[in-house]
């Protein structure tokens, strides 16, 4: 069927935002249109998550919404793409019914011959990973705006124990540098002020003789204008040449998401994470040393199979010495085909959520702390629009990815890059006061009033 109407509901990471570009610039190509609500689809897809049970939940949640849909328009098509999609598929397919499209990170390029499959009553089916797939010479399809994602590669080499991510998405595979540039040269044509490298470990990204220090270099040079941030990096591959190439650009954002999953050795070493916590403490110390002004959010796991109350305050202790500045905060999720799984889900559900609960309160503690260190300093803020709860003020983020909150004037508009006061400040957000605007020319800064 050409010409039909896509709806698209993207659950999980940044990744499958990213993927969900992609598989836009694959059905638009072949003449499908965007629908902007389910209602006025023919065919609805959602992206899926597989990285902890609550995010699989949700979607059985949604699916059983949109049947009411399905029954209504039995001529609907409705697809699970993503990291579901290899994990549950027989499952989708056979016990649930209403799925009639099931496709894999890797297989995107066949979705719409998957599509006409279903349109003629079957069930299309395409969930093979790939060794080569890195969709390099796909145009994601963006509607304008200020921020983009890149993805830089797929897949992960890593196999943590807790993770299913080697087995949805695939073994590591890199784009070439030259089409990463390329994208990023035509976002800023269109005006895109920040751009996010992605891949599950883009410390690991290798293209001939260029690694991700290189491949961050030349995002960075593209345009002095453009913010250039990236997620995740593996604490095993992050490279001494990285954090100079973060201190010699200046826009590349002093922002580093660096997961530490527990401050336990003895943890680390069941999570198969290949690190130590004196390797990852003098990897901060290092970065501390090097780019000035860093900052750095995390992961954690509360309640990995056998963790004990030793361990746990390990993971404190770490929080401690660190001081994040953010952190991604959740309870063990036991997922299926796992070497994890196999080592039984032991650590009570109650005490789970109580230690949870325990670092969730240290991190907004040290937020809050360092938060109320920037008062009385100034900050350059990137504007993003109106906040969320009122349009008297704007609101935009800091180099350091720190929500920013001003009151709104006539001659700031979203895309321009301010310099502000901060007066006030809570564990996750920043107040301030307009002091003038920066215009960025090639390689310098001018301010402006």
């Amino acid at each position: 069927m050409k010409n039909g109407s896509v709806y698209i509901e993207t659950y999980g990471c940044q990744m499958n935002f990213a993927d969900t570009e992609i598989v836009l610039g694959v059905l638009k190509k072949q003449g499908y249109t965007v629908a902007q609500n389910p209602e006025d689809a023919d065919i609805i897809l959602l992206n899926t998550c597989s990285i902890r049970d609550n995010a699989e939940q949700r979607i059985y949640g949604r699916l059983g919404n949109l049947k009411n849909l399905k029954t209504k328009k039995p001529e609907l098509v409705l697809g699970i793409l993503g990291c579901m999609a290899e994990r549950l598929r027989k499952d989708l397919i056979e016990e649930k019914k209403i799925v009639d499209v099931v496709v894999g990170p890797d297989e995107y390029r066949r979705l719409p011959e998957y599509i006409d499959i279903a349109f003629n009553g079957d069930k299309g089916i395409g969930v093979k990973l790939s060794r080569t797939e890195t969709y390099d010479d796909i145009e994601p399809h963006r509607e304008d705006g200020l921020s983009a994602w890149i993805s830089v590669m797929r897949g992960c080499d890593k196999f943590c124990t807790f993770c299913v991510v080697p087995f949805t998405r695939g073994r590591e595979r890199s784009r070439s540098l030259n089409s990463i540039v390329k994208e990023i040269e035509d976002l800023s044509a269109r005006g895109f002020k920040e751009v996010t490298l992605l891949g599950q470990n883009v410390n690991s990204y290798q293209d001939e003789e260029n690694d991700f220090s290189d491949l961050l270099a030349a995002a960075a040079k593209v345009d002095p204008s453009m913010r250039i941030r990236f997620t995740t990096s593996h604490p095993q591959d992050l490279s001494e040449k990285l954090l100079y190439t973060i201190a010699e650009q200046q826009n590349i954002c002093n922002y580093i998401h660096l997961p530490v999953q527990s401050g336990s050795n003895r943890i680390l070493e069941l999570m198969n994470r290949t690190y130590t916590i004196e390797h990852y403490l003098n990897l901060i110390e290092k970065a501390k040393r090097i780019i000035p002004g860093v900052s750095f959010s995390t992961d954690i796991i509360a309640g990995f199979p056998t963790e004990t109350w030793e361990d746990h305050l390990a993971t404190l202790d770490v929080m401690r010495q660190v001081r994040y500045d953010g952190a991604y905060m959740f309870k063990y999720s036991p997922r299926e085909g796992t070497k994890a799984y196999k080592m039984g889900d032991d650590v009570p559900e109650d005490v789970k959520t109580k230690r949870l609960q325990e670092i969730i309160d240290l991190q907004q503690q040290i937020s809050y702390e360092i938060n109320q260190g920037l008062i009385g300093k100034e900050e350059i803020v990137l504007v993003e629009g109106f906040s969320r709860k009122s349009n008297e003020f704007l609101s935009g983020r800091t180099d350091t990815n720190k929500v920013t909150i001003i009151p709104a004037q006539e001659n700031i508009k979203p895309g321009d890059y301010i310099r502000i006061k901060i007066n006030k400040a809570t564990s996750a957000t920043l107040f301030g006061e307009y002091l003038s605007h920066i215009v960025f020319e090639k390689s310098s800064v001018v301010l402006s009033a």
